[in-house]
């Protein structure tokens, strides 16, 4: 019996959730819809080593917390992970598809910040 409580004590944690972009894992590299939450919307976008993200905002606040809705050079609208630097953007990609943190991206609203843009 104290197993089975220290287990639940040990995993209750992890399956505590929040609606951050780190939480969704907006940025992170995947090869399939399933590496991302598609219980949140997520798809498998197919920019160079894909990138876990919510496509066809309209607003900031179609997008997880610390994500911004950003016009990509395609035309079409994308929830970007926010980022200060670019380490941020890079902490569940590897090496060869790196993003990187940019100032220079297109917000669909006015915004201070920066965004986690994909390699292309």
């Amino acid at each position: 019996m104290r197993f089975a409580c220290a287990l639940v004590l040990l995993l209750a944690p992890a399956s505590c959730g929040g609606d951050d972009a780190d939480d969704f894992g907006i940025g992170a590299e995947c090869a399939v819809n399933d590496d991302c939450d598609v219980e949140g919307g997520q798809s498998c976008l197919t920019f160079k080593g894909g990138y876990c993200g919510l496509e066809g905002c309209l607003a900031h606040e179609d997008c997880p917390e610390n994500a911004a809705c950003v016009t990509h050079d395609d035309g079409i609208n994308y929830c970007f992970r926010i980022c200060d630097d670019k380490a941020d953007c890079n902490e569940n990609r590897t090496v060869e598809n790196e993003s990187n943190c940019s100032s220079s991206v297109d917000f669909v609203e006015p915004i201070a910040a920066k965004a986690c843009v994909p390699p292309s």
